[in-house]
């Protein structure tokens, strides 16, 4: 199996990793408390404009090849009109942060809210935010959505194209030079305190909770969606086993909780690239453990830091962690984009880790893959980036 090398934040200790870990703490311990989805998330999405679901597409080719009964790839690059799955988080947190700032109740319908806003014009709410890419346009959009203002803050090794599209959703941008993703958080969180801004994060770390939770639960009607379409493309069956990009875990967080309870026996996969596998290293190391980050062209999961209220869902619910390198995830770009579909590099780093945990005995048997399906969250659209040499 092939390895990759880490340094931990804190202490600068170096470690050599395999690029697949068994979760050892897998179903060991008591289950977390799991989100439940609210049933008020699903028609507050359908207030936005664009709304429609996004598209489930077989993979048959991919199916024959690794043995399985059916392989499925949920295709996020349209979600709402953006090419992100994180408009579902975003918008409902953004909606309940705004409301709870206002003194109205999240009930409060998109109209009626825009007028709220638009009768306080003399003491006007500011949103704050950081992002590696997609969450941040997410903001903007809703912000733009509701009329009102919003700074992202950009860690330095996002490109300008980036920016823009997050500018050209009406939002102040700032980089912060020189800096990390984390660093950028670390910039956002100062700036809150000394402004005052409403701040919108889809990670959480301690104090800072209640807004990561609702961003989580807004994801999870996604997951629904997901399982309707499979149920219908395969005469009722479930998923067998998912893959999804990690990050910081917000969207794992809401397919494990998810998984956990409407269909127990479904085995969940992260992945990671092996430059920022920080959720993969706090499985190592037994507790949330905060890395050193490398470029890659999976920008969107370039995160050092594991959410801490995601953790204890990951660390108990996800069966297995896999790495990918960026050649191997452009390879997945270029096989999606001869079948036909539009992915960016974090979207098609689940197929790589697929063929990974296949290779490794880790997904079943020859026999057993046969009557399994295996399903796989594209999370972005393609974008701009270097494609990496071979």
């Amino acid at each position: 199996m092939s390895t990759y090398t880490v340094t931990h934040l804190e202490s600068g200790e170096t470690f050599t990793r395999p690029a697949i870990l068994s979760n050892p703490f897998y179903d060991l311990r008591d289950p977390p408390t799991y989100l439940a989805e609210d049933p008020a998330i699903a028609p507050f999405h359908q207030q936005l404009p664009d709304y429609a679901e996004s598209k489930l597409h077989a993979l048959p080719s991919l199916a024959q090849e690794l043995g399985f009964s059916h392989v499925f790839l949920k295709d996020e690059s349209t979600r709402f009109g953006l090419p992100s799955f994180k408009i579902a988080g975003a918008s409902w947190a953004v909606h309940r942060a705004v409301c709870q700032r206002s003194n109205l109740p999240p009930s409060t319908s998109l109209s009626d809210l825009r007028q709220a806003l638009a009768a306080r014009s003399a003491d006007p709410i500011k949103l704050i935010a950081c992002t590696d890419g997609n969450w941040g346009r997410a903001v903007a959009r809703m912000c733009r959505i509701l009329d009102v203002s919003v700074t992202i803050y950009v860690p330095a090794f996002m490109n300008a194209s980036t920016q823009g599209k997050i500018r050209d959703e009406g939002a102040e941008v700032i980089v912060v030079s020189e800096g990390s993703y984390d660093d950028a958080i670390s910039t956002v969180q100062e700036r809150a305190r000394e402004t005052g801004a409403l701040l919108v994060m889809d990670t959480s770390w301690p104090g800072y909770e209640e807004v990561p939770v609702w961003v989580t639960q807004g994801y999870l009607p996604l997951l629904t969606e997901t399982d309707r379409q499979v149920a219908a493309a395969t005469n009722g069956k479930a998923a067998d086993l998912v893959l999804g990009s990690t990050g910081v875990g917000s969207w794992m967080h809401a397919v494990t909780s998810h998984y956990a309870t409407a269909s127990p026996s479904t085995k969940v996969v992260t992945v990671e690239p092996v430059t920022a596998a920080s959720f993969k290293e706090s499985l190592h190391c037994g507790d949330i453990t905060p890395i050193e980050t490398g470029d890659t062209i999976m920008c969107g999961m370039n995160c050092g830091t594991t959410s801490t209220i995601a953790w204890p869902v990951l660390r108990s619910g996800i069966a297995t962690a896999a790495t990918v390198t960026d050649r191997e995830s452009q390879e997945s770009v270029e096989y999606l984009k001869a079948v036909g579909i539009d992915a960016g590099p974090c979207g098609a780093a689940s197929i790589a880790a697929l063929k990974k945990i296949c290779h490794a005995g880790l997904a079943g048997t020859v026999d057993e893959r046969k009557e399994k399906v295996a399903v796989l969250f594209s999370t972005e659209g393609n974008r701009e980036y270097e494609v990496p040499k071979a």
